[in-house]
């Protein structure tokens, strides 16, 4: 019988947070919310709150903090700001903590939560990208385990699990292809949000979702991969997977794969990562086989989606450069939501700073900060909301980049 303990979530009103408190409320007799955080969705957090009853909650900003913590009066302790994020992230009344953060924001919480000596399971995939030896190297020495809560990296763990790490010779890391998969590249050109919002077969925030679009996500999953299994590149192979029920593949040395299959439901890996490597009964919906005609795969076209290749030559690059193309991803993809952007342009925009970029080794916490602000504060600097120049005379400045 595992022992009940408490969970912070970190980034509880976005999807992925969401989803874990709907499976936390089936598993009421291994875990009691203990912390909760938001960014400043402060109604949903409200909420949250009068449902969960958390000792403590974060939120980021700090206008809205105030608000809330006129709402909730004596009912919870409210903090703001980041330090109030790190302070939940490394509170001794907490045994896990899920970082559900969207973004580098999940970094510091991150690194915070490991030196208290807590398990992490993560759904925050950039924390790993943009630091992933520095984050790596700290859970060993603490003793911290890193739970992977995306379904690919789930699926690989589960497909691990009684098998001696070093027979492994490939990983396939599926990708559903996301809405645009048929486009033809000219006709991606004139996407608007709304398309590339619409994912036909996940129900994600927005952020991911259109990295889906573009398939960054499944780059920077590649990225995160190398990390948490401690495999170089060239055994990481992509395949497009449209029924999205097949979630990852182990290849071993004497040519057997293992493959994880299941709906695509991001509870099903979310409650693995909290459980691990326990299975508890869970009412989510099981896979029918008599409803499933086929189930194909197929290579990405790295021509029509250049995000892809873009991760694999930041990891041949090293060092800081995962964290620049992150960074650069992250601008790219919020002017865009802002209509500022053609959808073509997240690639050039990442691919720029690629190029424009000296990785620096062995780097250190303070200089991949460095790096991330630098390459934010160049693409921005030619996207002034006062500038409103049209896209072609912002984006082709390589020089600021």
């Amino acid at each position: 019988m595992k022992k009940h303990r408490n969970i912070t979530l970190l980034g509880s009103t976005g999807s992925i947070g969401c989803s874990t408190l709907e499976v936390l409320s089936h598993l009421k007799e291994y875990f009691s919310v203990s912390s909760l955080s938001t960014n400043r969705n402060i109604d949903l957090l409200e909420e949250q709150i009068r449902r969960y009853r958390p000792k403590v909650v974060a939120v980021l900003n700090e206008e809205r903090s105030a608000e809330l913590r006129r709402r909730v009066g004596t009912l919870t302790d409210v903090l703001s700001g980041e330090n109030g994020l790190l302070e939940i992230a490394g509170r001794d009344d907490s045994d896990i903590v899920l970082n559900a953060l969207v973004g580098f924001s999940g970094l510091r919480p991150t690194l915070r939560a490991i030196e208290t000596g807590k398990d992490i399971a993560i759904a925050n995939k950039e924390t790993l990208v943009v630091a992933g030896d520095l984050v790596t190297r700290m859970a060993r020495e603490k003793g911290v385990r890193l739970l992977p809560v995306d379904s690919e990296h789930s699926a690989i763990l589960q497909c691990l699990q009684g098998e001696d790490y070093a027979s492994v010779t490939r990983l396939i890391i599926t990708a559903s292809g996301g809405p645009f998969l048929n486009y033809a590249t000219e006709r991606l050109q004139s996407v608007t949000v709304a398309d590339a919002l619409n994912h036909p077969t996940w129900k994600m925030g927005p952020k991911i979702t259109i990295d889906s679009a573009t398939l960054m996500n499944k780059g920077l999953e590649v990225i995160e991969a190398c990390r948490l299994f401690n495999l170089s590149p060239d055994k990481i192979q992509v395949l497009i997977h449209p029924q999205s029920i097949i979630h990852s593949l182990v290849e071993f040395g004497d040519g057997s794969i293992k493959a994880q299959l299941g709906m695509p439901d991001m509870r099903l890996p979310i409650q693995y990562a909290l459980m691990f490597p326990d299975r508890p009964s869970a009412p989510f919906k099981k896979i029918d086989f008599k409803t499933i005609d086929s189930l194909t795969f197929r290579e990405p076209d790295t021509t029509r989606f250049p995000c892809l290749p873009l991760a694999f030559e930041a990891l041949r690059m090293g060092g800081t450069a995962p964290a620049v193309l992150n960074a650069a991803n992250e601008v790219a993809v919020q002017l865009f939501l802002e209509e500022r952007i053609p959808f073509t342009a997240i690639a050039e925009i990442a691919g720029r700073a690629l190029d424009a970029h000296k990785p620096v080794d062995d780097c250190t916490l303070d200089q991949i900060i460095a790096h991330d602000r630098l390459t934010r504060n160049a693409i921005l600097h030619n996207f002034h909301p006062s500038a409103s120049l049209p896209y072609s005379n912002t984006v082709g400045q390589k020089a600021a980049l």
